[in-house]
């Protein structure tokens, strides 16, 4: 029988087949789970030509297990790279990616939007080993022509941003980077997840995501990823995560990533439809100040949205007339829908900016990065999405 090949297959085949053979080995429709720590090798030699790279072979799982190599391999294709690693959580991934990249002296330019922990990271993290940062609002690309020099290395940005949804136009950004020969542009691609779109095609260096979001989907494990050219994916293999950051995936959340991406197009079709509905709903409520949803044509970002999204997605992100106060008693309100800090789940979730994730900003700060009192974001879930409305409805009556 022919081993199967699924690089020219679409989206769902490659997410639930891509890499594996289940007729080889035991014949296990599921990817067995590899739970050793360690590996064995024939002889000395053996071993030697391993640790050399001149064989290919597991030496020990800090750098690579079968159950994640093959997550590995799926999530490269789902986002169209060269290669892809897989680390322990989100923050693992970014922070081990720019670990390898930077040296002192070197720039970060970066979006004035960001989540919390990596602005954390780079402000209070990166900044103390000589990295400069610099904010600047990439939602213009002319901002970035004019802050960009030959000393910044690393261009970050999500798109859409946490948690205010802004966008960023991935090809000008990285047309402009890219005049500048040591520039890398880095987007993290968690909210959209490369079933709505797909950086590198549009001229990224590098994808991280948060797999704990859409890619596991069931709220039940912590996982990252990064997605890039071979050769720097092994530098930081070998280098941002064996001696930098350890930040290594288990087997068993690999095991739990790869079931999720097997629902993943569906999820996210189901994710994009009730939040839209929900954010068209918003739109139009006298409580709202204004609704941030790049599925709706009021939307200041809509074309570029209609472009380089193939979806609008599952967040939604809506500014309260009541300012804080009105913020915390819509959550407080809420009956079906959690509040909980993350996002992707099952279960739909609603979080409040100002007084849980980006509380440790500044009344300032906050104003600065364009998160106001006000916002609430949401990750629609997949319940019925006339449950849903009914919650939302009821709560913005308490605002």
């Amino acid at each position: 029988m022919s081993k199967p090949t699924h690089e020219k297959m679409g989206f769902s085949t490659r997410a639930i087949h891509h890499a594996y053979d289940p007729y080889a080995g035991t014949g296990d429709l599921n990817p067995p789970v590899h739970m050793s720590s360690t590996y064995t090798f024939p002889t000395v030699e053996d071993g030697m030509k391993r640790f050399a790279g001149e064989q290919e072979g597991f030496v020990y799982s800090r750098v690579g297990n079968p159950t994640t190599v093959l997550l590995e391999q799926r999530i490269a294709s789902l986002e169209g790279g060269e290669a892809a690693l897989v680390t322990a959580s989100g923050m693992g991934a970014t922070a081990a990616l720019l670990w390898t990249l930077l040296q002192p002296g070197d720039e970060i330019i970066a979006d004035k939007t960001l989540y919390g922990c990596t602005y954390a990271f780079f402000n209070h993290g990166l900044a103390k080993f000589g990295v400069s940062i610099r904010h600047i609002d990439m939602a213009n690309p002319a901002n970035l022509a004019e802050a960009i020099s030959t000393k910044t290395r690393i261009v970050f940005f999500e798109s859409p941003a946490n948690p205010n949804m802004r966008l960023v136009d991935i090809a000008a950004v990285s047309e402009i980077a890219h005049q500048y020969e040591n520039c890398k542009v880095v987007v993290d691609n968690t909210y959209c997840t490369p079933y709505l779109q797909r950086p590198l095609e549009m001229g990224a260096d590098y994808v991280v995501h948060s797999a704990t979001k859409y890619l596991g989907g069931h709220g039940d494990l912590i996982a990252g990823a990064i997605v890039g050219d071979a050769e720097t994916l092994k530098e930081v293999r070998f280098y941002g995560i064996k001696d930098m950051t350890g930040a290594v995936m288990s087997s068993q959340d690999a095991f739990l990533v790869l079931r999720g991406l097997k629902t993943l197009a569906l999820r996210m079709d189901r994710h994009t439809q009730n939040a839209q509905a929900i954010a068209e709903m918003l739109a139009d409520h006298p409580e709202v100040e204004v609704c941030h949803y790049p599925g709706l044509a009021s939307f200041p970002q809509y074309a570029l949205a209609k472009r380089q999204m193939a979806k609008p997605g599952g967040m939604v992100a809506f500014e309260l007339k009541g300012g804080f106060e009105a913020g915390c008693r819509f959550m407080n309100a809420l009956n079906l829908i959690t509040r909980a800090v993350s996002l992707g789940d099952a279960e739909s979730l609603a979080q409040h900016p100002a007084s849980m994730t980006h509380s440790t900003y500044s009344l300032e700060e906050r104003e600065e990065h364009m998160i106001s009192e006000g916002l609430v974001r949401v990750s629609a879930g997949l319940e019925d999405t006339a449950d849903l409305l009914r919650d939302v409805e009821q709560a913005l009556s308490a605002a």
